[in-house]
């Protein structure tokens, strides 16, 4: 146990580790909260098995002293609440962990558990209290007081958190969390455990919120007034805040029996001048997409939240994956313009889920937004938020006698009128139709409304969002990303600390910004990062600009990379020798 460092700084990663129903959620909870409200930069993400008991899920909680909001594979302080959790994370742990368990439940463990294995009597202690419910305030008071967070802070959020609990509830967890930090400082005293982390005041203001959250948000300052939905993980979450926020502002949430018609649903409320969204996973999107092509031909606006996970089938229900891309970009039989867009930071999210709505509405076209498992159940603390630059377009207009809602126009864009709003009649079908929406099976206007539908692209392209480009302009390799890659490909850049190495990421992923093919035709390498078998956005890359992709980096068993998996995978990729 020499060799275990006792003093830890900067940057520290805690996993708790337990059965479903141990309570991990609760200790996380309440830790993150006031780690945030003491001035701690906060990073948290879960990976959990799809059941509702047993096996091994864990937290992973990274505090410090600067935003690094990706995960690790290094763990400096673990709390199994199980002997379980010590196998499923094994692979994690190093002669550096520090381990905090309750020895009394855990039996015999091997040398490798053994060597940072710290005794931590929880579950006695909890049971003296009122019962194991306990012992998740015990956990919570211990690493409060690691991380030196005051225990009269602590009692006050718990005073706010058990709320609406019974008094003796309120008391007995208030009891817990003091016994935590009485262990904690026995704990501290004997082992010599520091950890130097800096604060910084401001941080109590920040925001703090997960992927759901932000792509709800974003969906808010989108003007988002009605949401359909089939509940599949991991999109619920963001059914469940819309549906919290939805009288607050004015939104209908509705559950829709299936994804059928939850997608109808959809398109039912922008015909009547809504603005709307569907919000679903890769199985559910699967039943959607014959309602995409509907829009396609009704020139409707459509905003689509896909997270994505592991498929085919059901596939791993849990886990994270970026194998949607090529799912949304063909989707719904016909040519139709489409765009797809990929967050790859929280506030990016929030952003472009609320551009969505405006790029919807102003070329009458699907839009979506990817995202996935470990994107929207990933968080962390960031400052305030302006929508003032944005100004909602107003896209509807009130139609006179002679409205033709497909009327021929240079742009390719019709203008939109609503059932009731002014003196026309609002006509559209499924099948191909004329300008005034009735059907047709005349072949020289199929082709004229082909046509027109197309000519969107030309102001579509020109509306794309530009790829960021981290690094300088002077790069002989370029590391290209998309999605929710973006903050452990950012970080593990900064650590090769090569100025002919850049990272270009992309939050649009289709259509492509015209600027991309000049940023790859400059390298000499390029090598394209996903988390997918059939590198999907390098064969799109390939299509679009023509250039050669020279390897690729991909990841499909269901988790994200790791910021120390990114790092070793580049340094093999392009050739840095230590």
């Amino acid at each position: 146990m020499g060799n275990i460092p006792r003093k830890i700084k900067d940057d520290v990663s805690l996993v708790i580790c337990g059965s479903a129903g141990k309570g991990i959620q609760t200790v996380e909870t309440i830790l993150t909260q006031l780690l945030k409200r003491s001035g701690f930069h906060v990073f948290g993400t879960k990976e959990y098995m799809s059941r509702v008991r047993g096996g091994s899920n864990s937290t992973e909680i990274r505090v410090s002293s600067t935003s690094r909001p990706s995960l690790l594979d290094r763990i400096n302080i673990l709390v199994p609440l199980d002997k379980a959790a010590l196998k499923h994370v094994q692979k994690r742990i190093s002669e550096n962990t520090l381990i905090l368990a309750d020895k009394e439940h855990f039996g015999p463990v091997d040398e490798k558990e053994a060597q940072g294995l710290i005794d931590f009597p929880f579950s006695q202690a909890a049971s003296d209290i009122g019962g194991a419910i306990y012992a998740n305030s015990i956990v919570a008071g211990l690493l409060a007081q690691l991380f030196g967070i005051d225990q009269e802070e602590m009692s006050l959020f718990l005073d706010q958190f058990f709320s609406e609990k019974k008094p003796e509830v309120i008391e007995n967890n208030q009891k817990a969390a003091a016994k935590g930090y009485e262990i904690a400082q026995r704990i501290v005293e004997a082992e010599g455990i520091a950890i130097d982390i800096e604060r910084h005041p401001h941080i109590a203001e920040d925001i703090f919120i997960n992927g759901a959250e932000a792509v709800g948000i974003g969906a808010i300052a989108g003007g988002c007034n009605f949401l359909s939905s089939y509940p599949m993980s991991p999109s619920t979450g963001v059914l469940v805040f819309l549906s919290e926020q939805a009288e607050k502002f004015g939104i209908i949430s509705e559950q829709a029996e299936d994804e059928i018609s939850a997608v109808n649903m959809m398109l039912g409320a922008w015909y009547a001048g809504a603005r709307a969204m569907v919000t679903t996973s890769g199985g559910g999107f699967a039943l959607m997409e014959e309602g995409i092509s509907l829009a396609g031909v009704m020139e409707s606006p459509a905003v689509i939240h896909l997270a994505q996970r592991p498929g085919p089938g059901t596939g791993l229900p849990t886990r994270t994956a970026q194998g949607d891309l090529e799912l949304a970009l063909y989707s719904g039989h016909g040519d139709f313009p489409r765009i797809i867009l990929a967050p790859g930071r929280l506030e990016e999210a929030v952003y472009l889920t609320r551009d969505a709505f405006h790029l919807a509405a102003k070329f009458q076209i699907p839009v979506f937004i990817l995202t996935d498992q470990y994107f929207v159940d990933s968080y962390y603390n960031i400052p305030s938020l302006d929508f003032q630059s944005k100004n909602r377009e107003n896209d509807i207009i009130e139609t006179e006698d002679d409205y033709r809602r497909y009327r021929i126009t240079e742009n390719g864009i019709s203008p939109r009128g609503v059932p009731g709003f002014g003196k026309g009649l609002v006509v559209t079908d499924s099948d191909e139709h004329d300008e005034a929406g009735h059907i047709t099976e005349d072949l020289d206007m199929r082709v004229a409304m082909v046509d027109k539908r197309k000519r969107k692209l030309v102001d579509m392209k020109k509306a794309a969002f530009p790829p960021e480009l981290v690094g300088t302009d002077n790069y002989d390799t370029l590391l290209i990303g998309w999605g929710s890659t973006y903050p452990v490909i950012r970080e593990a850049w900064s650590l090769l600390g090569r100025e002919d190495v850049a990272f270009l990421h992309f939050s649009q992923v289709h259509p492509l910004h015209p600027d991309t093919s000049a940023y790859l035709r400059q390298a000499k390498k390029r090598i394209v990062i996903e988390g997918n078998s059939d590198a999907q956005f390098a064969s799109l890359l390939r299509r679009h600009t023509k250039q050669e992709i020279h390897q690729t980096i991909l990841k499909y068993n269901g988790a994200q990379f790791s910021v120390e998996e990114m790092t070793t995978r580049l340094k093999e990729t392009i050739d840095i020798k230590e």
